[in-house]
């Protein structure tokens, strides 16, 4: 049984930055908690695929409140940890805050679908290139563009900046941002991780996401596991369409100036990324419903 939170620990620990949860989401997670026997493993599955439920949970299980020595990466493990009573208090405090108007769910839609689609081909592409932490690879895939809700609902106009941010040619997408906007959504993201209590490569592989020609320039021979979570992320981001979601745009500039690197640095090649991209297709790549 896990160690059940007051609401006023709950409300303590939830102070600071929020990503509004996905209203299918929480819909989802309000008819399992009314079955007569809910399923945590069910509710953990639900949970996963939303960033902001999902940073919440793992903020909370982090927390000092519950003193634990190692850091917790897996949601199905915080999910347990907590207990059904505390998930519920956290899921409805949510859902009672996150009101939103159908144009803004609109407009999120977008971030919803690219985070879980690149969670989940983030994790096979770790799994094919033998990288042993598969739960960190899909939290990475969640979370790295954590800051694009944020600024959403700060900036009015951010949905034109960030397609402005895709199409320039020459400048990186942060570089466009920083200009429009005096910030951007990696460093918003990395204060955002830091904020939920992920671990530190984590949260600095999120922060460096759209600076990754310098780590795959031909003068760079460093092997590092950031640089590893960084070719699996922008492989994933590229299979799964993000510059068309996201970006609005028929090519993704990113890929066209490392991709020959991030495959050979992976051990993978133009065959491997084809039926990678064939299989995404067959799951039904939601890139498609927005280009």
């Amino acid at each position: 049984m896990g160690h059940e939170l007051t609401n006023e620990q709950i409300d303590s620990i939830l102070q600071g930055i929020r990503i509004p949860p996905q209203p299918q989401i929480l819909v989802d997670l309000q008819l399992e908690q009314v079955m007569p026997d809910p399923d945590l493993g069910r509710i953990a599955t639900l949970i996963r695929q939303d960033p902001g439920l999902a940073g919440t949970v793992l903020k909370v299980v982090n927390s000092p409140f519950y003193g634990l020595r190692n850091r917790i990466t897996s949601v199905e493990q915080a999910v347990n940890l907590i207990g059904m009573n505390s998930v519920v208090n956290i899921v409805n405090g949510l859902s009672i805050k996150s009101q939103m108007s159908d144009e803004t769910i609109v407009a999120m839609n977008r971030f919803w679908d690219t985070a879980t689609d690149i969670a989940n081909v983030a994790t096979t592409i770790a799994k094919q290139v033998g990288y042993p932490n598969p739960d960190l690879v899909y939290l990475l895939g969640l979370f790295h563009n954590c800051g694009i809700p944020l600024l959403m609902e700060r900036f009015d106009n951010y949905s034109q900046v960030m397609v402005e941010s895709y199409e320039h040619p020459e400048l990186r997408v942060v570089d466009v941002e920083n200009q429009k906007l005096n910030t951007n959504h990696a460093v918003v993201g990395y204060y955002t991780a830091k904020s939920w209590r992920l671990p530190k490569l984590l949260c600095d592989v999120i922060a460096e996401h759209h600076n990754a020609t310098r780590y795959f320039s031909a003068s760079d021979y460093r092997d590092t596991e950031q640089k590893t979570l960084l070719a699996i992320l922008k492989l994933a981001e590229h299979i799964c369409g993000n510059y068309r979601v996201l970006g609005k745009q028929s090519t993704d500039p990113e890929w066209l100036a490392i991709g020959d690197e991030i495959l050979a640095y992976l051990g993978l090649g133009e065959y491997d990324m084809e039926q990678m991209e064939a299989n995404f297709a067959e799951m039904g790549a939601s890139y498609q419903n927005y280009f």
